[in-house]
């Protein structure tokens, strides 16, 4: 499984990272932009990412905004994003407003911080990447 991680607090992208490579390649960016970035070239050498752990509140570009690019960038290249890459928003955002926002965006999964890995793994099983 790759994996992107999209994190601006440290700790947080340290718990990910740790918890994530035990099932392969982990991935940084620590803003939307960054992700982007990251999505683009993983597109261009042909090696995708299976699963993307998004921030919401992040400087640059938020994960919302990021979220909305990358499925468009899957779309214009004819992958609808129930094929796509899964994403898993991981924030700190608890409100009902932006669950939903988050979820129009079209991700796949959210989950509160601090994150708690068992939900993360059942999260990663639903999505069947392992």
């Amino acid at each position: 499984m790759r994996t992107l991680i999209v994190e601006d607090d440290f700790t947080s992208r340290i718990l990910l990272q740790s918890f994530l490579s035990q099932f392969g390649e982990c991935h940084i960016a620590i803003n939307g932009l960054e992700a982007i970035e990251a999505f683009r070239a993983a597109g261009k050498s042909g090696e995708r990412y299976d699963l993307i752990c998004m921030d919401i509140m992040m400087p640059e570009m938020d994960g919302q905004t990021a979220i909305r690019e990358i499925r468009a960038i899957e779309e214009a290249g004819g992958t609808l994003s129930t094929n796509g890459t899964k994403i898993i928003m991981t924030t700190a955002v608890d409100d009902v407003k932006n669950v939903m926002k988050s979820f129009n965006s079209l991700c796949d999964a959210y989950l509160f911080k601090p994150i708690n890995t068992q939900k993360l793994l059942g999260h990663i099983r639903e999505l069947r990447l392992v």
